[in-house]
């Protein structure tokens, strides 16, 4: 397990101070892969380098397995940082040398004779699919290569953590995607505890279990993938699946007057948001059935998350006023996010706008 205590980092940045992460508190559990997302500048990449000392908190605890790494000797911080594997956005191979010999460096002061080091070399380098490049330079490999390269490395000494600072951010979206099945198959296979730094949504929804949300420094929304992204809370997470989701271009086609979202007298757009794991597309078909009212879908944008679905959609819905207001409530009941976008329906009183 990994806790941070009030963990807090600043930079001297000429006369200014940078305060790059404050006062966070985490705890992630064994086993589990864990993001921490946000925009650059966020202090992600900050506060997973106080998770293994490379940047030391100005103040506040950092745990590893029941250890505060912050009260360890220089000596035995080096012996516990074996246990803690990294790896970077740019794979941080050495040139010069080969695959299995960029491997084989982390097995200095091993204790492990030449003969033993070549096994494990090879062991690892088949662990990540890449045993085929052993005599190759990291020249020679693709960025995917390089990468599975670099998780070798980190996995040399047998670490019960692995931290990934952007580490698909130099990859194409195929082979971020073979490197994030990678992890997770490293995830189950090893019980190794992942923690995934990103500024990409789809990196947190494919792989992690749980996740923590930065801005300015701060940790200002953390839980389960699928409530986190079902249901935002703080402002920067909900600008940050709005730049992900086709559910929020429809604003952009009323503001240019596309004949897409024109309406006839009665019809109204509303955007329909997943927030609980038990909802299924089923509901659209069911509504339209018993209420007697059209859903034309104009986005849909629905992915699975961890079995459940996630997103939502955005139709336009016809029908007498009374049955659109008894679905809307009916899907208010079963927990779906409804707002009503557009609406020309003749009122005799008020509707409110956000429901849910």
């Amino acid at each position: 397990m990994i806790e941070l205590k009030n963990v807090t980092k600043t930079f001297s940045a000429g006369s200014d101070t940078v305060h790059a992460v404050k006062d966070v508190s985490l705890v992630i559990e064994k086993g589990e892969i864990f993001g921490i997302i946000g925009f650059s500048g966020a202090g992600k990449s900050t506060l997973v380098r106080c998770i293994n000392l490379l940047e030391r908190p100005n103040s506040g605890k950092v745990f590893v397995d029941d250890k505060d790494l912050t009260a360890l000797s220089a000596r035995d911080l080096r012996k516990a940082r074996k246990k803690i594997g990294m790896i970077f956005q740019h794979f941080n191979l050495m040139p010069s040398r080969t695959v299995a010999d960029n491997v084989e460096y982390s097995l200095f002061g091993s204790g492990l004779t030449k003969a033993q080091k070549k096994a494990r070399v090879r062991e690892l380098l088949a662990l990540v699919d890449i045993a085929d490049k052993e005599n190759s330079y990291p020249s020679q490999l693709s960025g995917g290569q390089k990468q599975r390269v670099a998780i070798a490395r980190a996995l040399a000494n047998d670490p019960k953590v692995l931290l990934c600072d952007e580490a698909t951010s130099a990859l194409d979206p195929q082979t971020t995607a073979s490197i994030l099945e990678l992890l997770q198959s490293l995830n189950k296979k090893l019980g190794i505890t992942i923690v995934v730094i990103t500024h990409e949504m789809a990196v947190v929804k494919q792989i992690c279990d749980r996740v923590a949300v930065m801005e300015n420094g701060n940790v200002v929304e953390e839980g389960d993938v699928f409530s986190i992204f079902a249901n935002p809370k703080h402002q920067i997470t909900k600008d940050f699946i709005k730049t992900t989701s086709n559910l929020q271009k429809i604003e952009g086609l009323i503001a240019s007057g596309s004949d897409v979202v024109k309406l006839s007298p009665g019809e109204v757009i509303l955007r329909l948001s997943y927030k609980k794991a038990n909802t299924s597309e089923a509901l659209i078909s069911e509504v339209s059935r018993k209420f007697n009212i059209n859903l034309n879908i104009i986005y849909a944008d629905v992915e699975i998350v961890k079995g459940a679905p996630i997103g939502g959609t955005v139709a336009i819905v016809s029908g007498q006023k009374a049955d659109i207001d008894a679905a809307i409530k009916h899907l208010h009941d079963k927990e779906v996010g409804v707002e009503v976008i557009k609406d020309e329906r003749i009122f005799t009183h008020s509707l409110t706008k956000h429901i849910g």
